[in-house]
C-alpha cells in the first residue's frame, strides 16, 4: 500500500464523517419517533418498528455484504456501502406512509456493519504497528461525537424544519464522506486470497465467535443503563429541565475520551484493555444502581458509564489477530454483536423494571451483564492460552 501521512489522515478523517453519519442516523431516528409517528398518523409503539427495523438491518446486513464484499477492493466497497447509507436515509428522508419508512430503516441498517467494519480495517492498515488502534479509535470518534453533536442537532432540524429534515441531513453528510473517500483513499487491489468461502470461515471460528460473545453480553451493560437513563431521570431525579439533556451530552462526551483511552490500551493489550473496560462498566453500573434519585450523581455516573464505551476497538483488534482471512466478515460481526447488545441490555432491565425492582434495577442488570462479558473473555483467554484459539502478538 503506497500512501503518505497527509493522505492516511484524510482517509482517516473521511471514514470518521461516514461514522458521523451512522451514529446520527441511529440515535436520532430514537428523538425523532414522536415526531414522525404524529405525522404519519401511527402509535408510538407501533412508529418504534421503525428504530427495530434498523436494528434488524444491522445484524442481517454485517454478515451478507461482508460476502458479497469480497468481491471488492474495499476503497470501492466503502464508496459502495456509503452511498447505500445515504441513498436509505433519502428514502427515509421521503417516507410517505409508517410502513414505507419501516422498510427504508432496515434498509438504512443494511450497510451499517460492513462499513464501520470495513473502515476499521481499512484505517488499521494505514497505520500498521502500534498505531493501529490509535487509527481505529479515530474513526469511531465520528460515532461519538455523533452523540455530543450530531444527534442534539439532528433532533433540534427535526423540531424546527420536520423529522423528515433529521435524516435528509445524513444524506448530505454521506455524500461528503463518499466524496471523501473517493478522493483521497489509496486504491489496493483485492487480495484474491479472499474470497466468499474465506470470509464465511469467520463463522466456523472459535476464537471469532467467543469474541463476538464478549461483545453481545458484555456491552448490553452500557444499553441496559442508557436506554432508560432519560425515565429514570424523569421519574425519580427531578432535576432541572436541562439536566437529561446534559446527561445524554455527558456520555458522548465520555464515550469520545474514552474511545482514545481505548486506542491506548488496546497497544498495551487486547485481551487487558477489554478487561479493564468490562470492570470499569461494571463498576460504573453499579455506581449509578446507588445514586437514583440525585441527577447529578446519575450524570456523573453516565459519564463514567461513557469512558468506557471503546470496549469495540481491542475486541475488533482481537478479531484481527483470530479472523485469518475473514477479516471483513469478522469486523462487521463485531458490530452486529454490539447491536444485539442493544437488544439484550434494555430487554433484560425491561424485564426488571417490569417485576417492580424499580430503575435502580437497570444498573444492577448492567454490572451483572458486564459479569458475563468478563466470565465469556475468561473463555477466551483460556482457549489462546490453550492453543485454540490464535493468540496475536498484543493479546
Amino acid at each position: 500500500m503506497t500512501f503518505n501521512d497527509r493522505q492516511a489522515r484524510l482517509t482517516i478523517l473521511s471514514l470518521a464523517i461516514g461514522a458521523f453519519a451512522i451514529g446520527v442516523s441511529e440515535f436520532a431516528s430514537m428523538g425523532l419517533l414522536p415526531y414522525y409517528a404524529a405525522d404519519l398518523g401511527v402509535s408510538e409503539p407501533f412508529a418504534g418498528h421503525a428504530v427495530s427495523a434498523y436494528a434488524v438491518g444491522v445484524v442481517i446486513g454485517a454478515p451478507v455484504l461482508a460476502v458479497l464484499g469480497a468481491f471488492l477492493n474495499r476503497k470501492l466497497l466503502l464508496v459502495l456501502l456509503v452511498a447505500f447509507y445515504g441513498v436509505a436515509n433519502l428514502v427515509s428522508a421521503l417516507a410517505g406512509s409508517i410502513e414505507m419508512l419501516i422498510a427504508a430503516r432496515f434498509l438504512s441498517g443494511l450497510p451499517h456493519g460492513a462499513f464501520l467494519g470495513v473502515s476499521m480495517l481499512f484505517a488499521a492498515e494505514l497505520s500498521p504497528g502500534r498505531s493501529s488502534a490509535t487509527a481505529v479509535a479515530k474513526v469511531l470518534t465520528g460515532l461519538t461525537i455523533a452523540n455530543v453533536i450530531g444527534v442534539p442537532a439532528a433532533g433540534a432540524i427535526g423540531q424546527v424544519f420536520g423529522w423528515r429534515w433529521g435524516f435528509a441531513i445524513v444524506t448530505v453528510v454521506t455524500i461528503l464522506s463518499g466524496a471523501m473517500i473517493s478522493r483521497f483513499a489509496p486504491s489496493v487491489p483485492r487480495n484474491m486470497a479472499i474470497n466468499p468461502l474465506s470470509e464465511l470461515s469467520a463463522l466456523a471460528n472459535r476464537a471469532v465467535l467467543l469474541t463476538l460473545a464478549v461483545s453481545a453480553v458484555g456491552f448490553g451493560a452500557v444499553f441496559a443503563v442508557y436506554a432508560y437513563l432519560s425515565a429514570a431521570m424523569l421519574d425519580s431525579a427531578a432535576g432541572p429541565v436541562w439536566s437529561i439533556p446534559l446527561a445524554l451530552s455527558a456520555f458522548g462526551v465520555g464515550a469520545t475520551i474514552g474511545n482514545f483511552l481505548a486506542g491506548r490500551l488496546a497497544t498495551w493489550s487486547h485481551f487487558g484493555a477489554t478487561l479493564v473496560l468490562l470492570a470499569g462498566m461494571g463498576v460504573s453500573a453499579l455506581f449509578y444502581s446507588a445514586v437514583i434519585g440525585d441527577w447529578v450523581l446519575m450524570t456523573l455516573a453516565i459519564f463514567a458509564l461513557g469512558l468506557t464505551a471503546g470496549l469495540v476497538i481491542p475486541l475488533q483488534m482481537r478479531l484481527m489477530d483470530v479472523a485469518g482471512n475473514a477479516q471483513t466478515m469478522a469486523a462487521a460481526m463485531n458490530h452486529a454483536a454490539f447491536n444485539a447488545a442493544n437488544a439484550l441490555g434494555p430487554f433484560l432491565a425491561g424485564l426488571a423494571l417490569s417485576a417492580g425492582y424499580g430503575w435502580a434495577s437497570t444498573g444492577i442488570v448492567g454490572a451483572t451483564l458486564a459479569a458475563g462479558g468478563i466470565a465469556v473473555l475468561a473463555i477466551a483467554w483460556l482457549d489462546a492460552q490453550r492453543g485454540r484459539g490464535a493468540l496475536g502478538a498484543s493479546a
